[in-house]
This record gives structure tokens, C-alpha cells and sequence, in this order.
């Protein structure tokens, strides 16, 4: 039997659970697929700007019964052990992808939403999509949302150019248990890449780090590139030397495409990691793909009600996501590209250290405006 729905999302991960309650709340008919259960990890930094707050209290999903950690400060260090701290502008809080992603699940299903845990292998699109997943159901939508992560087979079948091309990163990430300041984000720099520092509910840290791919399989394992490159920077080195793993292997995700990619493709409407990927060192990504998600309801919200053409529809997504997103990734891989050439961090880090001022402006353009809401 063929299912029905208005919207159907693709990837139940922020973005895609994000979307699906703010639609849910305009009596809309929406569909989650995802391939996972739920709770479970992922790779991120798990660092949130406050921007994103009044949001997520309007979608009735406070984040704040997670206990998240408060997070005001930022702290840079270079491999020369030259630091800055600054106070973050909006500051934000650190909540594990385990719990927030679980607890937004809950928040939508409780309300009657439905989420099927299989993975979308055909959309296809003409007077209405046609979806068919791995187990062999076939779903019929009037709108379909790409929420469906950084990579996936969907891309190669939807013919996304960013697929065939090969990337030089490799990201880790692990949570510890380990002395750290509760209200700090911590950047570390070494050869080839940078670190994330911070805490998360119940004390624990997350570390999250971006690795040039060609050094780290020059090394056995994991630990052994910690050891022989990231312990450079002796800050790192210490908070490795003084924290305990929790998983029991840290989790990695390797060919990461950074930057913006079409915001539309094959008239599907892609948000979060799937539209774009800001490079971690930005500590920005969550809030990117909640704000997508917004952007992304309310447009549908309004050509449910108003039959809008489908090429001003799509027109008006393409140009808001640009508007809202283009200047941050860019921002994002400029500042990657500098703080991975050892020369040229130092020359940013003596800058900064004389012009401390300049720090608060940097992040200012990896981050938004505080987000508001239709009533």
C-alpha cells in the first residue's frame, strides 16, 4: 500500500526533528525517516549558540531539562602556547546528540508524530515525490525535506556534485570524564588540524577534533596520532593526559565537504549538514541546522496555504539560505585554512593577542541574529 503524506523528511537528525515539530504545530501532515533508533551518538562538537533559544521555546522543546552545560567564554591556544579568552557574544550550551536529538524525537512522536526507522533510497519528483525506502515501502508526498546528514547515498542518486569529490578531513569524537571549565569552549590547534573542547550535561566533555586525513593514516591508531601530532599543543596534551575515554572507541567520520552546497536539488529542500557543512572550529553547526529548519517550515507552512509556484517557492528558499548561511561557511573556511598553516596562525594569534577586540567580531560572523517566531 502506498502511504500519503504532506511532507515527508528525510533524516530525523536536529535539522530534520527540528522541522518536523514546527510543522506538526501548523497542523501539517509530516513523515520522519530514519535509519537510526534513537538515543545515539554522533559526531559533533555539541557546542549551541543562545541564538537558537527563543526558537526552541516556542516548539515547546526547552533544552534546559537536559541540564545543559552554560557555556560563556572561548578560549583560543596555539601550538606555541600562546592563548586568548574572550566572552562569547551570545554565549550557548553544551548538550550532548544523544540526548537533545532523543528528546526532540520524543517531543514529536508524544505529540502524535510518526517516524519510520528505515533509509530513503529513491525520491523522485513530478506532479507529487515519490519516495521508496530499504524495506520496500513507497510513499507518496507533497514536499520532501533533505535532512539526511553530511553524506549519504541519496547524494550520489540524486546526483549531487560535492559526492564525487574527495575530501582531505577526517573528524573524531569522543566524550570523557575530566576536569575542565564548565563554561568554556576550549580551540586547539596543531599540525594539519584543530580540537574542541567543552562540556556537556553532567559534567562530561566532549572532544572533537578535525584531523588532515593524509597525516592521520601515516599513524597505527587513534591514540598513537593524539600522541605523536596533537600532543604538540601541550594544553591538549594535558587535558588528554588527565580525562577517561567513555566510548569504547571514539567515533570518526571521514570525506567531510565543508561549505555551502544547493540549497535545492531536484526540488527537495535541503537543511542542515545536508545544504551546508560550517568547518567545527566555528562551534556554530547545530544552530546552523536548527535555523534551516525554521526557515524551511515556515516557507512550507506558507505555500501550503498559499499554492505559491513551485519556482518562486524554490527561488525564495535558494535566496534566504544564502542570505542567512553563505557568509558563515565561508567565514568558516577562511578561518580553516589560516589556523591550519602554522604560519600564518601565528601571525593571526599575535594579532589578536594586541587587538583582543577583534576576537568577539570574528565569531559575530560565524553566528546569527537571535531567532524569532511567527505567532
Amino acid at each position: 500500500m502506498i502511504m500519503q503524506t504532506d511532507i515527508l523528511i528525510a533524516g530525523g537528525g536536529l535539522a530534520g526533528l527540528t522541522a518536523a515539530l514546527h510543522l506538526q504545530r501548523a497542523g501539517l501532515d509530516v513523515l520522519v525517516i530514519e535509519k537510526n533508533g534513537y538515543p545515539q551518538q554522533k559526531v559533533c562538537g555539541e557546542y549551541i549558540s543562545n541564538e537558537v533559544l527563543p526558537y526552541l521555546h516556542w516548539l515547546e522543546a526547552d533544552p534546559s531539562v537536559l541540564a545543559p552545560a552554560e557555556i560563556k567564554r572561548l578560549r583560543f591556544t596555539d601550538r606555541s602556547q600562546k592563548s586568548i579568552t574572550t566572552k562569547l557574544p551570545m554565549g550557548g550550551f553544551g548538550v550532548s546528540r544523544f540526548s537533545l536529538d532523543n528528546f526532540l524525537y520524543q517531543k514529536f512522536v508524544a505529540k502524535g508524530g510518526i517516524v519510520i526507522h528505515d533509509s530513503v533510497i529513491s525520491i523522485k519528483s513530478a506532479e507529487f515525490f515519490t519516495i521508496e525506502t530499504r524495506s520496500g515501502k513507497v510513499i507518496n508526498a507533497k514536499k520532501v525535506i533533505g535532512a539526511y546528514g553530511k553524506r549519504s547515498g541519496l547524494d550520489l542518486q540524486l546526483n549531487r556534485s560535492f559526492i564525487e569529490k574527495r575530501s582531505p578531513y577526517l573528524a573524531v569524537k569522543a566524550h570523557y570524564a575530566g576536569s575542565f571549565e564548565e563554561d568554556l569552549v576550549g580551540l586547539y590547534t596543531y599540525q594539519g588540524g584543530y580540537c574542541g573542547v567543552s562540556t556537556i550535561e553532567n559534567g562530561k566533555l566532549n572532544i572533537c577534533y578535525l584531523a588532515d586525513y593524509n597525516s592521520f593514516k601515516q599513524h597505527k591508531s587513534i591514540e598513537a596520532y593524539q600522541e605523536k601530532v596533537m600532543y604538540q599543543n601541550a594544553a591538549l596534551k594535558q587535558i588528554f593526559e588527565n580525562s577517561k575515554c567513555l566510548f569504547d572507541q571514539p567515533m570518526t567520520v571521514s570525506q567531510l565537504s565543508f561549505g555551502s552546497r544547493p540549497a535545492v536539488e531536484n526540488h527537495i529542500l535541503m537543511a542542515g549538514d545536508t545544504a551546508g557543512l560550517i568547518h567545527p572550529l566555528c562551534g556554530n553547526g547545530m544552530s546552523m541546522a536548527i535555523h534551516s529548519a525554521k526557515i524551511c517550515a515556515e516557507l512550507l507552512i506558507d505555500w501550503f496555504e498559499t499554492q505559491q509556484s513551485t519556482v518562486a517557492f524554490e527561488k525564495n528558499y535558494m535566496a534566504m539560505w544564502k542570505n542567512e548561511f553563505k557568509s558563515r561557511l565561508k567565514m568558516g573556511s577562511l578561518l580553516s585554512a589560516v589556523l591550519r598553516k602554522e604560519s600564518l596562525s601565528d601571525l593571526v594569534m599575535r594579532g589578536l593577542i594586541c587587538m583582543p577586540g577583534l576576537l568577539p567580531i570574528i565569531i559575530k560572523k560565524t553566528h546569527g541574529k537571535t531567532l524569532t517566531t511567527q505567532v
